[in-house]
């Protein structure tokens, strides 16, 4: 009866550490495309990027954000404040602009980012930066 008992949990997957879990259907399962960066003057930066499975256009935001903190970085400059993102969505192909500010100085304004703790944030989620 136990033996029964036994091969019937193997049978439907119920006994733990035998089932391999499946990816959910529908899954995030970001495509990140590239990233164009575009000095326009001084200290302001556009960044076009490009996405295919994004669920929603702050996917595509957070992808620009990552971008933005690696240039000050690489600029040798410590933060960034946002001054705006478009997002736009072409078949399964979603598309953001973005143009922010870098400065060596925390900015003035409400959009700031610490460019180091958002690299950081975007290296241990896997979005990659220029």
């Amino acid at each position: 009866m136990i033996r029964a008992a036994l091969i019937s949990l193997v049978l439907t997957g119920t006994v733990a550490g035998c089932v391999q879990a499946q990816p959910e259907p529908g899954a995030f399962r970001p495509d990140y495309r590239g990233i164009e960066t575009q000095l326009l003057d001084g200290d302001l930066v556009s960044f076009q990027v490009a996405m295919a499975g994004a669920r929603t256009g702050e996917d595509v935001s957070d992808y620009a954000e990552c971008a933005a903190a690696q240039y000050a970085l690489i600029r040798g400059y410590g933060f960034a404040r946002h001054v705006r993102t478009n997002v736009e969505k072409q078949g399964g192909l979603w598309l953001g602009d973005a143009v922010y500010t870098i400065s060596s100085a925390l900015p003035r304004g409400l959009r700031t980012i610490d460019a180091e703790v958002v690299a950081a944030h975007c290296a241990e989620n896997g979005i990659p930066t220029v």
